[in-house]
């Protein structure tokens, strides 16, 4: 891999850990919907933005539908998941719990896509839920039943991660595949579609809690770079590395984010860095690895 491409890589791991530093900001002051809706508004408003200054020609393929319904499963819950945990959890906590990706992608296919279990992923998923247990019980947040709300919720996320990426195959790649940044664009149009009436609800008078704090500039500096920058702008880099490097060295990412997440918390909210958070989160790294290290090949005598 080349020194560029790891620089992008290190960058897109920081970015995408900044994202719960910012929702830990904004989510107890506006809320878990209004957080999330903003957070794609200000994404496909990026996104298009680039479209344009990137002149891609639109085209979608017959496939804006399917990719808008991916957006549901690939952004709608899971940011208003994450918004939701924002409010109870610190930024450290919800970046390690995103690790858990590729396990619950494993516990979804093995579920209901027919994929084989073997006895690594069996393990990998053992010790992830372990280094789970381990992060709720012996972090420097008291485990109460707020506490593994917010935890569930960052589950649920990381389980819709898991769908998507089956339906993405079964509704995007394998009917001849889609310009990554219509896919990205649309999947945020799609998250916001599905988020607007459920905002909406929340915040009339008549039905929810009216939003009467809107917070200042700060808050929304921090939505922008939620929106603009840990969503549009990552989305582009992210699918620019899979493009050079292939999907299984990009998602290295994985294994980085975490410790900028614990990194940002600690600097700008003043966050505790526990033992809770080392073991837990070197547990749920080791699970990753365990599942995402290519198998060993071995080699086939051949007879003359």
């Amino acid at each position: 891999m080349r020194l560029s491409d790891t620089v992008r890589l290190i960058v897109l791991s920081a970015i995408w850990g900044a994202s719960f530093l910012f929702m830990r900001i904004i989510a107890p002051v506006l809320g878990t919907l209004p957080t999330a809706f903003f957070r794609v508004v200000f994404g496909a408003i990026g996104l298009l933005l680039i479209l344009a200054l990137m002149r891609t020609k639109w085209d979608f393929k017959g496939k804006i539908g399917a990719a808008m319904a991916l957006g549901v499963i690939n952004s709608g819950i899971p940011f208003a998941m994450y918004s939701f945990a924002a409010k109870i959890l610190p930024a450290g906590y919800s970046a390690i719990f995103n690790a858990t990706t590729p396990l619950m992608g494993v516990i979804v296919g093995t579920l209901f896509f027919s994929e084989k279990l073997s006895l690594a992923k069996f393990v990998g998923v053992l010790l992830g839920l372990i280094g789970v247990v381990v992060l709720t019980k012996a972090g420097p947040v008291e485990l109460t039943t707020e506490v593994m709300m917010g935890a569930g919720a960052c589950l649920i996320a990381t389980a819709c991660y898991g769908v998507a990426s089956f339906m993405t195959r079964r509704w995007i790649s394998e009917k001849g595949g889609l310009d990554s940044k219509l896919l990205a664009f649309a999947s945020q149009l799609g998250a916001a579609v599905f988020i607007m009436p459920l905002f909406i609800a929340s915040t009339s008078s008549a039905i929810g809690q009216p939003l009467t704090n809107w917070g200042g500039t700060g808050l929304w500096l921090a939505m922008a770079g939620l929106g603009l920058v840990c969503t549009a702008f990552a989305y582009i880099l992210y699918f620019r590395l899979i493009a050079d490097i292939g999907p299984m060295k990009s998602l290295t990412v994985t294994f980085l984010i975490p410790p900028f997440g614990v990194l940002w918390g600690a600097i700008f909210l003043g966050e505790q860095i526990t033992w809770g958070h080392i073991a837990g989160g070197t547990l749920i790294g080791l699970a990753v690895w365990v599942v995402l290290k290519p198998a060993v090949q071995t080699k086939k005598s051949v007879v003359a």
